[in-house]
């Protein structure tokens, strides 16, 4: 849905971290979020399944990764 969002925390060596944001941008699509063989994939979708863009990290360094839900009683605009 528009306005879903997985923000994902990379530890980036040496004690620092760097955010990503991947973000449902248009309306009918959605993020989804898969792990396999150690690799985080983040992707987002349109409603038939068809990927438009991805973001893939190493699971070893993934600190935190958090899914933003948009309010399905809120307007997005």
């Amino acid at each position: 849905m528009k306005g879903d969002k997985v923000e994902v925390v990379v530890d980036t060596g040496g004690g620092t971290t760097r955010t990503y944001e991947v973000v449902a941008t248009r309306a009918g699509r959605r993020v989804d979020v898969s792990v396999q063989r150690g690799v985080v994939w983040v992707s987002e979708l349109t409603r038939s399944g068809t990927v438009v863009r991805t973001a893939r990290f190493m699971q070893s360094r993934v600190l935190a990764l958090v899914e933003h839900p948009v309010d399905e009683g809120r307007d997005v605009a």
